[in-house]
């Protein structure tokens, strides 16, 4: 096995040539998510027997091994023993694979019988919508968003912009910041969340990221950017805004799905991590589903 360097941009080429028109339904296998959290999950990378092994190492859920990408059938069961070889007498390796999504669990669990162990991780299920109920806010449960909406756009003189011009990136990356200092004593993962911003900001062409701003009076109020992974779904993966502008996540959730994301039909928009206003707040957006991710060990 090649050894297991961290995360670089050069990296994305090889795994979208592996994975072909993503085959997931999660984010976190998308080469934008792990770009951007590269530092808070210490992401690594490698080859083993032709397959890309990912490894994270993450505050809260220690190091563990995300779905090897491009095995087959035949090389799997040795790709597996070398893992399990790996994680022998790490103490961080609460679970051999995390992030895994119900396919591939049948597969081990096919293959390994009574040796599997699995566990839902339920605080970090996605959370996919169909983007017409995004856009339009249909139904009595959505009119609450609606009325935010309406009051964003009676109350402020808004201007929405595309993130990728140069002034732009300037005052998102000054946004970002200036949220960041905002929050009362932010962990880890905010800073690195702040990091991995500037990172995928330096480099925005090259990872297809999509992408607005919304100013009012010439002043940034927020931005939000995310992908179009495929024909069938898109990802958001940040979304910031400065809340003494009366609907401001509202506007900002509607108007990228309007604007950016009309021509996929489902929108991930992650987990919430366990967190109850998060949760709170992906709910009221009534998803189609929430995506199962497992935890996984094998004896």
């Amino acid at each position: 096995m090649t050894t297991l360097a961290p995360l670089t941009l050069e990296d994305q080429e090889r795994l979208h040539n592996l994975l072909g028109s993503y085959p997931f339904q999660t984010y976190e296998y998308s080469f934008l998510s792990l770009y951007l959290w590269k530092e808070y999950a210490r992401v690594r990378i490698g080859v083993l027997d032709d397959a890309l092994i990912i490894r994270k190492t993450e505050d809260h859920k220690g190091t563990y091994f995300m779905q090897p990408i491009g095995y087959t059938a035949q090389n799997l069961p040795g790709i597996i023993d070398t893992l399990l070889e790996l994680r022998q007498g790490d103490a961080d390796f609460r679970y051999l694979f995390r992030d895994i999504e119900e396919p591939f669990l049948r597969e081990l669990q096919a293959s390994y019988g009574p040796r599997v162990s699995a566990e839902e991780d339920v605080k970090f299920f996605d959370y996919i919508y169909e983007t017409e109920k995004l856009i339009h806010l249909v139904g009595d449960k959505l009119g609450k968003r609606k009325n935010q909406v309406h009051q964003f756009i009676r109350d402020y003189d808004y201007e929405v912009k595309d993130i990728h011009t140069p002034e732009v990136k300037e005052d998102c990356l000054r946004f970002s910041q200036e949220w960041l200092a905002s929050q009362k004593n932010p962990g880890r993962e905010l800073i690195c969340e702040a990091a991995g911003i500037r990172d995928v900001f330096a480099r925005i062409e090259a990872l297809h990221v999509v992408g607005m701003a919304v100013y009012v009076r010439d002043q940034i109020a927020g931005f939000t950017f995310g992908e179009k992974i495929n024909r069938q779904m898109a990802i958001i993966h940040v979304e910031k805004g400065d809340t003494a502008y009366r609907g401001i996540y509202a506007f900002l959730n509607k108007t990228f799905a309007e604007r950016y994301l009309y021509d996929v039909p489902w929108v991930n928009r992650e987990e919430d991590l366990g967190v109850a206003r998060l949760r709170k707040a992906k709910q009221a957006y009534e998803p189609l589903r929430l995506e199962k991710k497992y935890r996984v060990n094998i004896r």
